[in-house]
């Protein structure tokens, strides 16, 4: 492909972040979002501060007819415009009475943006029309809208293709909705297939095609570089960023403003949102990654839980000295935090930083016994780095501490299986003793529940439980099992993780041993004493 070299304008210095998630970015595989939900996700944007929130397609659905029903009296914005989205009229209609126009008129927002074919091949193939009457179409929708006081944003849908394939087409369709007056002209790649130098030379092309609206970039990530192209663009000369907080959308998604603001914010210095919200950045995209029911992405730049820690002995060693010398900004400027990662690749800088993280003094030959002790665990399967409850025990116990709350002397776990039909299907009953030594007496509790590690604990917390009433605030939230070397089949070992909760914290325990049961137990005993070590914290 030959290169090209352009004089590209002066960088703006401010860019208007507009979210898609309540539309663009809800047509994600496995993201459904109730009206309830898309009113917690505006609050949440306002909250940040994005200038424009697209709330989504009214009539298109009785679920976004009922948001934009609903959002003039249940949603208050404090910073954020509300964007309706629709289409143009459709082909051979009347502007003044096409319904999704009129819908849009309806939704009561200041702010309209309606999407339009930049493509030729799309307005042959899908709107089996003219390309005269596809610039006619965005002509006639953008001067009913502007004639009914309303703000119009025109998405050129496959714009990028469309400047590939047929230039002359795709810029006509840009200069029909500004001279229909159009505020923003926003340049999609709706296929995902550009990369940064085929969006600033169409976007530099687009600036000398003499149009004086303002542009906007709207990108999605099909070959990883969303949040490249949308910086591409603005160096272009683009004003708007569309996007989705944590890259929602189709396929491969959107581009991610929690990256591309901070990007445009921290490394280029164009103000996008508020500077004194910067720091609400990772509190929001985590908030929103709960309401949506998606995990957030722990590798996730800028905002994810592993964008700032430090696993390897040498990294954490010299963080100790400088964070910059690892850090590529300040994590707390978007409000979060860096940490040492504890596994077999650390070093004796990297326990003195977490022991000092955990208030614990480690004197030169505990470290290194705690040393041994890590590299040999991992090796046989411990994953101490994902297990944060399981690694601040192994610290203490290198100081001297015993946890001297109880001392198991023995536990049964058994469970019968009846009814057995001839399928492997039956009923099941599991139950567990455990004999416990605590304050120089035995005691023997039994308990049942719906598997062995429910009943172990179900009889552990009846047997310690009147001793220790704080532990009824100690829940176990999440149990997990992964078999290590799968090549022995049933008599592989299998790593066991139990996440526990309380009011103050979470934390999480591990477990390994070719005994599957012995092995959550460990993660299960962890748990207890760990709950009850900062019972009273």
């Amino acid at each position: 492909m030959a290169s090209h070299h352009y004089d590209l304008p002066d960088i703006p210095t401010q860019v208007d972040i507009f979210d898609t998630i309540l539309r663009d970015g809800s047509q994600q595989e496995g993201l459904s979002l109730t009206v309830e939900d898309k009113i917690k996700v505006a609050e949440q944007l306002d909250h940040l501060g994005v200038a424009y929130i697209e709330g989504g397609w009214p009539g298109a659905n009785p679920k976004d007819t009922e948001f934009f029903r609903r959002f003039s009296t249940e949603l208050r914005l404090d910073t954020s415009t509300l964007v309706a989205f629709g289409s143009t009229r459709r082909a051979g209609a009347d502007a003044e009475k096409d319904e999704t126009l009129r819908a849009l008129i309806e939704a009561d927002t200041e702010v309209i943006c309606i999407v339009a074919k930049s493509w030729d091949r799309h307005v042959a193939e899908a709107l089996k029309t003219s390309l005269d009457e596809a610039v006619a179409m965005v002509e006639d929708s953008v001067r009913f809208l502007t004639a009914n006081d309303k703000r119009v944003f025109l998405d050129a849908e496959h714009f990028f293709d469309g400047f590939r394939g047929n230039q002359e087409f795709a810029l006509r369709v840009l200069l029909a909705a500004e001279q229909a007056g159009a505020e923003s002209l926003v340049l999609c790649d709706t296929n995902g297939g550009s990369l940064p130098g085929d969006v600033t030379h169409a976007v530099t092309t687009v600036r000398q095609a003499a149009t004086s609206a303002s542009l906007g970039i709207h990108c999605h990530n099909d070959s990883g570089v969303a949040v490249a192209n949308s910086l591409a663009a603005v160096a272009a000369g683009v004003t708007q960023v569309q996007g989705c907080i944590n890259g929602y959308g189709e396929r491969s998604g959107n581009t991610d403003l929690a990256t591309a603001i901070p990007d445009l914010s921290l490394k280029l210095n164009i103000r996008t949102i508020p500077l004194d919200r910067l720091d609400r950045l990772t509190a929001v995209s985590h908030h929103i990654a709960e309401v949506v029911n998606l995990a957030p992405s722990n590798q996730q730049p800028y905002v994810g839980k592993a964008a700032f820690a430090h696993k390897a002995g040498l990294h954490a060693s010299a963080v100790a000295k400088s964070p910059d010398l690892y850090e590529h900004i300040d994590s707390s400027v978007v409000g979060n935090s860096n940490r040492v990662v504890v596994s077999e690749m650390a070093g004796r800088a990297t326990l003195v930083i977490k022991a000092k993280e955990l208030g614990i003094d480690l004197h030169a030959d505990a470290i290194a016994s705690v040393l041994e002790d890590l590299k040999r665990l991992e090796h046989e399967g411990y994953h101490f780095e994902v297990a944060d409850g399981s690694l601040e025990l192994l610290l203490r116990r290198a100081t001297g501490w015993q946890a001297d709350y109880f001392a198991v002397e023995s536990f049964e776990v058994s469970t019968q299986h009846r009814g057995d039909a001839g399928d492997g299907h039956g009923s099941t009953s599991t139950s567990a003793t455990i004999t416990v030594m605590i304050k120089g007496e035995s005691t023997t509790a039994s308990a049942s529940g719906n598997g062995p590690v429910n009943a172990l604990d179900a009889a552990l917390r009846k047997a310690i439980g009147g001793e220790y009433p704080s532990l009824s605030g100690v829940h176990l939230t999440d149990y997990r099992v992964r078999v290590l070397d799968t090549g022995r089949g049933t008599g592989a070992v299998t790593r066991v993780l139990v996440d526990s909760s309380s009011a103050e914290r979470s934390w999480t325990t591990i477990g390994v041993s070719e005994n599957i049961i012995e092995a959550s137990w460990q993660a299960l005993y962890d748990s207890i004493v760990f709950g009850l070590l900062h019972a009273d914290d």
